[in-house]
């Protein structure tokens, strides 16, 4: 992969209602016809992401949303759409009609985007056709004409003001090494591993390696006793896919730190600690109870699926229970989770942070406890404790 994945761009969101001009807009930031212009309403039928570089602010992804005020009953689910698409932005442009004014629809997206905690701009559009700026002339407000360009470059850089700065200090595991230490990454190649590529954790974590000055290793679990044999040094720590879990854990020596990529993701993503404590969930489940696995990206489904097929098994192996499943994937995720006793996420990879938050403060609130694969895989396998111990300053009290 030689882009910043989706997860790790800033995701910007453009709302408003029909025709006010948002695929205009957006087409007038980018320099480019990315989206559909046209003067019948209702263009955009769907949200549509396009990730890209955009100065001054680098990679992003924007969000094309449909219109507020969609109708019909094919209108509300376009509308829910849309509000859906709050829990993935990192900064919102309402874009409103300049020649009408602020209606019912961009007021109540304000307050949900407040709500949020969201920064926004509203944007006045189609100033070459209005006379009288009667209102939008608040600190977060702007107009502009997409159609002659006009003020494009001053939305740019307000939009750059509202992203937080990084400290450049978060890091998947970098901050745990020394340079030239040894780091085995264990990453099994059977029917359910992607062709020709490594998934997006396993490159994540071996760049973060590289830039720590470490060394990075990568085996097949088939190859690893062979592997470590040969080192003439003993490894820093062994990182594996979560599916072969106890397998790994019975080769590595236990003077050697063992962890998962799906517990380093959650780590890097603030929230270990509350995967940790949704684990011990699975050991409290009963006959007939349902639980939710979630993934965060769509793919083909293999025979031997690790959400659909391999986690189900596990699960039931390990309770001896008869435990109902349901599952979603992608952007799909239940406003209500009353029904469920345990949530069981993937590693979020796909997912940038604010949907990640999103997605654990609902379970949070609706007090269903909620784990993610590796996390609950090493659970089951007796090797949860291990697989934290190299963080085990971030669970004090646990």
């Amino acid at each position: 992969m030689n882009h910043t994945p989706s997860s790790e761009r800033l995701h910007i969101g453009i709302f408003g209602k029909r025709n006010a001009g948002k695929s205009s807009v957006i087409n007038a930031i980018t320099g480019q016809n990315l989206a559909i212009v046209s003067d019948v309403k209702g263009t955009t039928t769907d949200p549509v992401l396009k990730s890209m570089e955009l100065l001054p602010l680098g990679p992003v992804v924007l969000i094309d949303t449909p219109g507020l005020d969609d109708e019909g009953e094919l209108g509300e689910l376009r509308v829910k759409k849309a509000y859906q698409m709050l829990n993935k932005t990192d900064i919102a442009l309402v874009v409103i009609d300049g020649a009408v004014g602020a209606d019912v629809e961009d007021l109540k997206i304000i307050e949900k985007i407040e709500k949020k905690k969201i920064p926004y701009i509203m944007v006045y559009n189609k100033l070459d056709l209005v006379e009288d700026k009667k209102f939008g002339n608040g600190t977060d407000c702007i107009w502009v004409s997409a159609a002659h360009g006009e003020n494009i470059h001053e939305l740019k850089e307000m939009i750059a003001k509202c992203v937080k700065k990084e400290d450049g200090t978060k890091k998947i595991v970098g901050d745990l090494l020394e340079p030239l230490d040894f780091v085995v990454l264990v990453v099994p190649i059977d029917s359910s591993a992607p062709k020709g590529r490594l998934i997006l954790p396993q490159q994540q974590t071996i760049r973060d390696i590289l830039e720590a000055g470490a060394v990075p290793i990568v085996v097949k679990d088939t190859e690893l006793e062979e592997m470590l044999g040969k080192l003439q040094v003993k490894p820093s720590l062994v990182i594996t896919d979560s599916q072969v879990f106890g397998k790994v854990s019975k080769v590595v020596p236990k003077d050697v730190p063992l962890t998962s990529f799906s517990i380093l993701m959650a780590r890097y993503k603030g929230n270990l600690k509350t995967v940790v404590c949704g684990a011990s969930a699975l050991d409290k489940l009963q006959d007939g109870d349902i639980v939710l696995i979630s993934e965060g990206c769509t793919h083909h489904r293999q025979c031997e699926d690790i959400g659909t097929v391999k986690m189900p098994r596990w699960i039931k192996e390990h309770t001896k229970k008869e435990i109902q499943f349901e599952f979603t994937s992608g952007t799909e995720f239940p406003d209500d989770l009353s029904k469920y006793k345990l949530i069981i996420h993937c590693g979020g990879c796909m997912l940038n942070e604010r949907e990640m938050k999103y997605r654990l403060k609902c379970a949070e609130d609706q007090r269903v406890p909620m784990t993610n694969y590796g996390t609950a895989i090493a659970h089951m396998k007796g090797i949860l404790q291990r697989s934290i111990a190299l963080f085990e300053v971030e669970l004090v009290g646990e």
